[in-house]
């Protein structure tokens, strides 16, 4: 295959790919505004996946701890795939099967998010993950590729790309990581002309969250609200 014909067969995947993802990408607004809620009121995110869905795990947790694009109050989010030591102890004490699924049960509190990342939605540590996830009160969202599969059965929802390629799967991944944290960002902007009390109230309505519980007590939404506008941060 010459290099155009190779080019022209992916960019064909792709395009093949779109008006699915167009549809399953909808939800991702609604996401946003659940997860910056959460990560105003004090909750975090935990996300995971393996080999490329793993970078993109930190791709997104870096997002959020750093910034998209405007200079913000940073957010709590871990990928548990960078916790290099937590990940060879637990694989080698408990098994490969539990190297998520452990940390989940020592980070994640109810009320906090969890996103499993998985082009085939089939790895046996993910759904441990999703499991432990779901005892331990999490909300659990997965991206993966085509549904049915058991990661998406596993989580209360699912974004699923419509391909066959892995490869265009995890593209359109990146795509929904960016999508989500401009979601989250816009909904914050939504929540800063909310007075503090009410914010509360309607987070602790939907998912609540004890006061200082691992030192990330409630108020930490009037500390987001109360910062200045967003600012392009010097170069």
């Amino acid at each position: 295959m010459t290099e155009q014909l190779l080019l022209d067969a992916h960019l064909t995947q792709l395009s093949r790919a779109l008006p699915g993802y167009r549809d399953a990408a909808g939800r991702l607004s609604r996401w946003g505004t659940h997860l910056a809620r959460t990560l105003a009121a004090g909750g975090r995110l935990l996300a995971a996946g393996n080999g490329g869905s793993a970078a993109e795990a930190q791709h997104l947790t870096a997002e959020l701890v750093g910034k998209l694009r405007d200079d913000r109050t940073p957010l709590s989010a871990i990928a548990l795939t960078a916790e290099t030591s937590s990940l060879t102890a637990i694989g080698n004490d408990y098994g490969f099967d539990e190297m998520f699924a452990r940390q989940v049960r020592a980070h994640g509190r109810p009320g906090d998010v969890l996103l499993l990342m998985s082009t085939s939605g089939r790895s046996a540590n993910l759904l441990a993950a999703a499991d432990a996830g779901r005892h331990a009160g999490l909300t659990c969202w997965a991206f993966t590729g085509p549904a049915p599969n058991p990661l998406a059965d596993a989580c209360a929802e699912a974004l699923t790309v419509p391909s066959p390629e892995p490869q265009v799967v995890q593209e359109l991944h990146l795509v929904s990581t960016h999508l989500l944290c401009s979601y989250v960002d816009q909904a914050l902007l939504r929540l800063r002309r909310t007075a503090p009390g009410q914010l509360l109230a309607a987070h602790e309505a939907s998912a609540p969250l004890p006061a200082g519980r691992n030192g990330r007590a409630p108020s930490a939404a009037r500390q987001l609200l109360s910062v200045a506008p967003h600012e392009e941060a010097p170069s």
